[in-house]
């Protein structure tokens, strides 16, 4: 009646990202680096479309992989079989950066504008449309979603992620998150209009 522990497998480059994380939850700090030279490139690179202030990159992703190393790879759940821990592992980082963003207090993304400089960097289109959907009506509207609809447009919309992926992170069938995408637009095209 008693089910046994299952150890988590050996881990290498070659490791699958779910084993990765399992060992990592098992406490195993060569998984956690394998984890962190497959992942941190393109988080960097993800992350830095969202903001431009490399430091704050930098601690975002640091932040990351210590919220995975401390607890959150014991709270991975594959859904189902290939369960895409890559957006997972996405979602951890874009809540740090923002976590890194809102503790700054003085800045948000597309600031660029480090304390005590007179000059201001230009921010990307995306630091562009990001701003006005925080401070805009857009941000007003999508803020009166119902939290479902809200979650699937983050997802798909805002952070890019696949249905495939959204699916996986909001735990629900990828019609279901293609059906919250629609309404949700559907309603934010009748509140703006």
């Amino acid at each position: 009646m008693f089910r046994r522990r299952r150890e988590p497998p050996p881990v290498g480059p070659g490791s699958d990202d779910g084993d990765l994380l399992a060992a990592v939850a098992a406490g195993q700090m060569e998984a956690l680096r394998v984890l962190h030279r497959r992942h941190a490139p393109w988080l960097r690179v993800r992350l830095s479309r969202r903001c431009a202030d490399a430091d704050v990159v930098d601690d975002a992703l640091q932040d990351t992989f210590v919220a995975i190393w401390r607890g959150a790879a014991g709270r991975y759940r594959p859904a189902g079989e290939g369960g895409d821990a890559a957006a997972w592992i996405w979602t951890i980082a874009i809540r740090r950066l923002i976590s890194v963003l809102r503790g700054r207090g003085h800045r948000w993304i597309g600031s660029g504008q480090e304390p005590g400089e007179g000059h201001r960097a230009a921010a990307s289109a995306e630091e562009v449309v990001l701003l006005g959907i925080e401070h805009g009506d857009l941000g007003a509207a999508i803020a009166r979603l119902s939290p479902e609809l809200r979650a699937a447009l983050q997802a798909t919309v805002l952070d890019g992620l696949t249905t495939r992926e959204a699916a996986g992170l909001l735990g629900v069938p990828e019609g279901t998150v293609k059906t919250r995408v629609r309404r949700a637009k559907a309603r934010l095209r009748e509140e703006l209009a």
